[in-house]
């Protein structure tokens, strides 16, 4: 086997299906590999002919050209699929397996990963502590919206899935395991949801969507969304969700007439960087309208989970500041309601595991929740296009037909 197909960002709102080298167990130079990674071994990895890989929101940050991505990165960080090659490192992972790729990339040897912080992994990226398949300043390991891909340390990162027809038959629901469902639960977990809890949750893309669902599971009395996507809106009230409008204003005056109270115990950040301004200033781009409003509708003593991603590098950035991530964030209002937040990658082993099962035993329908939709790998720029414009859609690319089946 020597070909294989893959999506790629060729400039600023554009992206194209092209062909590439089939992975080896040794790491490439190639566009956004960092230098100090370029013939690094991976004995201990794991070639997986991918049966689901997801365009996620993160993706279109690169796409849209506001971080620094080069001409023709390999895209794709969620990734599910069939074990088809291992390398003489592996022990227990076989040829046939099927498993979900946490998209961080972790080693499982340093102090973070032994401390289960395995979205700061110290030995995958030379750069700084964090990695991630096919994203710009992560090291340069080559995406997963491909046909084939590698996963180095194969034994520690791959989630293996316990019986092959059953995953098979739920794998709409299990591609989500790869980041947007961890991530979401995360978001709920470090923002303190539990029993009894309200919750406001900034987005109603598909992390935000996969929140409100995790906050469901965890117990939460009221979870209300907010967006400004009617059709995305719909989708969170799909699942029972309350949804806020916010073209029509700042969340706490809406927050209000659902709640009886301008506050929730918890809020989620599933927005980041491109946050817009709200009501009368929504059609403007204003990065810290989210962290500034939530910490406003926080009770004191509350929490923040923050998964929307922020980035220190975006050449789209509104001024000088927001290019370097550096945000007008009102920090004397988190200090004097004693909030407490959660930023950074999240940390998908300490999670997915225990969504897998909740999936497996029908506990959820993280896939309905989403409204995931299985496209073919080669109308990847459409899913992108289509997801940009708005779309109330988790696109799932189908890059060798396991899915036609369904």
């Amino acid at each position: 086997m020597s070909s294989n197909r893959a999506v790629a960002y060729k400039s600023p709102g554009v992206v194209e299906v092209i062909d590439t080298d089939y992975p080896t167990f040794e790491l490439k130079d190639g566009p956004g590999v960092n230098p100090a990674n370029v013939g690094r071994k991976v004995p201990h990895g794991a070639i997986v002919k991918t049966i689901a890989t997801n365009i996620c929101g993160s993706d279109q940050h690169m796409v849209r050209g506001r971080t620094t991505a080069p001409k023709d990165l390999v895209l794709g960080h969620e990734i599910t699929g069939e074990v088809v090659e291992v390398g003489p490192g592996v022990e227990f992972i076989k040829v046939g397996d099927i498993v979900s790729v946490p998209f961080n990339i972790a080693c499982g040897r340093c102090r973070n990963c032994k401390e289960g912080k395995t979205g700061i992994c110290l030995n995958v990226n030379p750069d700084r502590p964090g990695s991630a398949y096919g994203y710009v300043d992560m090291g340069g390991w080559v995406g997963g919206q491909a046909q084939f891909v590698l996963v180095p340390y194969a034994d520690w990162n791959l989630l293996k899935f316990p019986d092959r027809d059953q995953a098979l038959e739920k794998i709409m629901d299990l591609t989500m395991l790869s980041d947007i469902f961890p991530t979401g639960f995360h978001g709920a977990v470090t923002a303190g949801v539990k029993v009894g809890s309200t919750v406001y949750i900034a987005g109603a893309g598909p992390v935000g969507l996969a929140a409100a669902t995790g906050a469901m599971l965890l117990g939460a009395a009221a979870v209300i969304v907010g967006d400004m996507n009617a059709e995305r809106l719909a989708q969170a009230r799909s699942f029972g969700a309350e949804t806020i409008d916010l073209t029509k204003g700042d969340p706490g005056e809406q927050i209000e007439q659902i709640l009886g109270v301008p506050e929730v115990d918890c809020a989620v950040d599933a927005v980041g960087f491109e946050a817009r301004g709200h009501g009368s200033d929504s059609g403007h781009e204003a990065p810290a309208t989210v962290l500034n409003s939530l910490m406003d509708i926080t009770a004191a003593g509350g929490a923040l989970g923050i998964p929307g991603l922020y980035v220190t590098g975006d050449p789209g950035g509104i001024d000088e500041a927001a290019k370097k991530g550096s945000l007008s964030i009102s920090l004397g209002t988190g200090w004097a309601k004693s909030l407490s937040f959660t930023t950074g990658q999240c940390p998908v082993m300490k999670y997915n595991r225990g969504l897998m099962m909740a999936i497996l035993h029908d506990k959820v329908q993280i896939a309905k929740n989403v409204n995931a939709t299985a496209i073919p790998l080669e109308d990847a720029p459409r899913g992108y296009a289509e997801f940009d414009a708005g779309a109330a859609q988790k696109f799932v690319l189908n890059p060798n037909g396991y899915l036609d089946a369904d």
